[in-house]
């Protein structure tokens, strides 16, 4: 691993972004860093459980931090899952306004409830199952957990609790995950929720979207860009 070298200092590049004006708000959707398979040597699916990342996924984290120190974030939201929070310091840490400012966090963030499917492969699941599951049939929804359609809902609230914090002409960022990141883009790319499975978001990678204030548009400037600090190539099984 090619370690970050004085990772608090440092700003790592990224592509370009037009000015923010008045009129628009800006978030960068961050996801978390690579976890350690709660699984062991099988991939298994842990959606909402508050599994830990790993030594590589802290230094992604830190990697996405250095990389977002050079804007001028007037919230920092999270998940209240620490494996999130962890990510969000270490965005925060790395800002001016590091001393003065909190984390946020948001239950609407947190990761989508795999339910009675947690710790299960997705053998064990069933293929059909997940298939079904994608594809937002929501009769195939396991036990004490939650579809991909009340997942987005709650999401899309967070968000927007989080926009309406946002001054006008300023951005804010949230540390997340896959699944509630894929719902905010998913609906930025008016993509169908049945269909918001097929995105790509690698770990601790980040997504930019401005919103206009006036008629609700949402202009995707990048999506998934994963700064590069030279780490290894991360683990991205099930979740």
């Amino acid at each position: 691993m090619n370690l970050l070298d004085d990772v608090d200092h440092t700003i790592l590049n990224g592509p370009e972004l037009p000015p923010l004006f008045k009129g628009h708000k800006r978030l960068f959707l961050v996801r978390h860093g690579e976890v350690i398979n709660p699984g062991g040597d099988k991939a298994v699916f842990y959606g909402a459980l508050d599994v830990p990342l790993s030594e590589l996924g802290k230094e992604e984290a830190r990697a996405a931090g250095a990389y977002l120190r050079q804007f001028d974030l007037q919230h920092i939201a999270a998940s209240p899952l620490s494996r999130a929070i962890f990510g969000a310091e270490e965005v925060m840490k790395r800002q001016s306004n590091a001393l003065t400012n909190k984390v946020k966090i948001y239950h609407g963030f947190t990761e989508l409830d795999r339910g009675s499917w947690a710790m299960k492969t997705k053998e064990e699941i069933g293929i059909e199952n997940l298939k079904r599951f994608d594809a937002c049939d929501e009769s195939i929804t396991p036990e004490n957990g939650e579809s991909y359609p009340q997942l987005k809902t709650r999401v899309l609230m967070a968000r927007d609790e989080l926009l309406s914090i946002t001054d006008d002409g300023r951005a804010s960022a949230v540390v997340s995950h896959l699944q509630v990141t894929r719902s905010m883009l998913s609906d930025a790319l008016r993509i169908p929720t049945e269909e918001m499975s097929k995105l790509k978001v690698a770990t601790a990678s980040v997504t930019c979207i401005d919103y206009n204030i006036a008629t609700g548009e949402q202009t995707i400037h990048f999506q998934s860009f994963k700064p590069d600090a030279g780490l290894e190539q991360a683990i991205d099984g099930a979740n």
